[in-house]
């Protein structure tokens, strides 16, 4: 009788051995999940600024951010403000500043937080970085805005733009439409969706901040900015479908452009940078 209740109570163990075993493999995933989100990898500025611009520090909303500041060859028109993708830092700007200051721009460009050199610990994909980059708004001279942004960058730049008038215009390249969203289609093949529910919950504990608030699709109902899109048709990283949703939920002034082919960060071609120039213009007079 003994033996017949140890082996009727043998299944029972194993099973709480392995409902234990999997809460803590959960657990370990969802920790990796909200670390990867929180902390992407920084890299370090190591090169000086280009010729005409100066190493300068803005104070962000609770952080300082390290970057760029580079004035306008005159007649100056207004300032483009140059947002990075995630991992990045504002050395991806050089091509920007080089294009946009001889067309009258003061460039400014900065590493967003937790990126670069700039002071921070966690990304939190626009809900702290918009306040960030209304700060660093507060130091440009009066006159036109351009917001220009890749991935991060981008959704950064919408979500401000929907609350901050100052702002005339919006070129956004690669954005997501919701944190949610992309942060899931990332994911590992083998997170689960509990393991997704958890990991959610952990980041926004750590980073203190509300997940969900995280998205460029509902702030694009706000902006009067004029809005230009632009995404690689062929990426897999973040689908064109995050473009698509942005763009449908405008009100104001829009244009998108899908690139055939292009894979994530790699929509912005020469032919690409023609397109923007012409949709500044539309807004922004040229001098005469």
């Amino acid at each position: 009788m003994t033996k017949v209740l140890a082996r009727r109570s043998m299944p029972a163990c194993v099973n709480a051995v392995w409902a234990a075993g999997f809460a803590m493999m959960t657990c370990s995933c969802a920790a990796a999940g909200a670390g990867g989100l929180l902390h992407p990898a920084r890299h370090r500025v190591l090169e000086p600024p280009p010729p005409g611009c100066t190493n300068t520090t803005f104070m962000g909303a609770d952080v300082r951010l390290e970057g760029w500041r580079c004035p306008a060859l005159p007649p100056r028109r207004g300032a483009l403000v140059y947002l990075h993708g995630t991992a990045d830092n504002r050395t991806s700007a050089v091509g920007v500043i080089q294009r946009f200051v001889p067309r009258g721009f003061d460039v400014v460009a900065y590493d967003s937080r937790a990126h670069g050199e700039s002071e921070g610990d966690v990304c939190t994909y626009g809900f702290f970085e918009k306040k960030d980059l209304h700060a660093v708004l507060d130091t440009i001279e009066p006159g036109p805005i351009v917001l220009m942004g890749t991935s991060l960058g981008g959704a950064v730049a919408l979500q401000e733009a929907a609350d901050d008038n100052r702002v005339s215009i919006v070129v956004s390249a690669e954005t997501f439409s919701d944190l949610r969203t992309v942060a899931s289609e990332r994911a590992p093949f083998f997170f689960t969706a509990g393991t997704m529910r958890a990991a959610f919950q952990l980041a926004a504990e750590q980073g203190r901040f509300d997940v969900d608030a995280v998205s460029p699709q509902n702030a694009a109902a706000r902006i009067t900015a004029a809005v230009l899109l632009i995404h690689g048709g062929a990426d897999t990283d973040t689908s064109p479908e995050h473009s698509r949703r942005v763009f449908a939920a405008l009100q104001g002034p829009k244009r998108l452009i899908i690139v055939p082919g292009a894979t994530h960060n790699r929509s912005l071609r020469p032919e690409v940078w023609v397109d923007i120039e012409n949709w500044i213009n539309q807004v922004i007079a040229q001098p005469h």
